[in-house]
């Protein structure tokens, strides 16, 4: 039984208040690297950056961020050098954020590379973590059980996020 949690006026609207919470947070910056999480991450981050373009005068530089979720512990790799976002602000970007494991590999990745300012951000959060990392940015938090499975749609005609 699908329960859908976020319509995509919802999701539009949830990504367009991140999109201006992450402006508000950088208001020195020209520039902000949004590098997303593979693959609904990245899917996220892109419509963050629309939205951040539209709003802003921000400069918006794209990564993607590749991690193995089944096993974190294998290198991250990144569509940028980290010479192309060095000393810069940055958000890493992920769809959910349930165990917290690979928000925190993605944070550990970042942190080999000075940077002016990191945060997170994330369409929904389950309140799950198992390691100590937080949504800077969310669109909704939730409290589900463990067996409860969240799933986000961004792709095609009907996007949306449910809880199954």
């Amino acid at each position: 039984m699908k329960n859908i949690i976020l319509t995509k006026q919802a999701i539009e609207y949830k990504t367009r208040r991140i999109a201006y919470q992450i402006y508000e947070t950088f208001p020195d910056e020209a520039e902000v690297v949004l590098a997303g999480i593979a693959s609904n991450g990245y899917v996220f981050t892109k419509m963050i950056a629309a939205e951040l373009e539209h709003i802003s005068d921000l400069k918006v530089i794209l990564c993607e961020v590749i991690i193995n979720k089944e096993q974190p512990l294998e290198p991250v790799t990144t569509s940028l050098t980290p010479d192309e976002y060095a000393n810069k602000a940055l958000v890493l970007v992920d769809d959910v954020l349930n165990s917290g494991t690979t928000l925190i590999y993605g944070v550990k990745h970042f942190l080999n590379v000075p940077l002016k300012k990191f945060k997170t951000a994330v369409l929904v959060d389950r309140n799950h973590k198992q390691y100590p990392v937080k949504a800077d940015f969310k669109g909704v938090s939730l409290s589900t059980s463990m067996k409860e499975h969240i799933e986000v749609v961004l792709d095609g005609e009907d996007p949306h996020a449910s809880l199954n």
